[in-house]
């Protein structure tokens, strides 16, 4: 299933749901952060994806994390929160989400091999240097995220 991201545009589709969602941006001893090229957009991006019921959203950022990239991780903290009404991902079956999402910061669990693995939502999983990430195709709401990491900054709430 195909998805677009839209912000900010007066075009843009109205939102149809509201869905809970988790990212994480998993960083590791040298610093470097995990991404992957999602399958539906060919953008990189941060592994997350919708909280199921019954789940704290920490470990939905835990479990996305896994599903995505093989990689197990533990959650050390929040990188922000991002809920912007204007921001909605348009989906081929005609679901259109307004954005929604606590974005962790996690990093692997102690002892993980590391052995990074795609999934059914990734075509390819890597590890880069922060520096790196500008050069990436990636969407703007991702690209904010991981900004707000690097810098540091906790978005302003809205």
């Amino acid at each position: 299933m195909g998805r677009r991201d839209v912000e900010d545009d007066p075009d843009a589709p109205a939102a149809n749901s509201l869905v809970p969602a988790a990212s994480a941006v998993v960083v590791d001893d040298d610093g470097r952060v995990l991404l992957q090229r999602r399958s539906d957009n060919g953008m990189w991006a941060l592994p997350g994806g919708a909280m199921c019921i019954g789940e704290p959203l920490p470990e939905c950022a835990i479990r996305e994390t896994e599903e995505e990239t093989g990689l197990r991780v533990e959650v050390t903290g929040i990188v922000g929160t991002y809920s912007n009404p204007r921001h909605v991902f348009a989906y081929d079956d005609r679901e259109v989400r307004q954005e929604f999402s606590v974005c962790f910061l996690a990093r692997p669990v102690a002892g993980e091999a590391g052995v990074l693995t795609v999934s059914d939502e990734s075509t390819d999983v890597r590890w880069f240097a922060p520096e790196d990430v500008d050069a990436l195709p990636m969407v703007a709401g991702v690209r904010k995220r991981v900004d707000d990491w690097r810098h540091g900054r906790m978005p302003a709430i809205r």
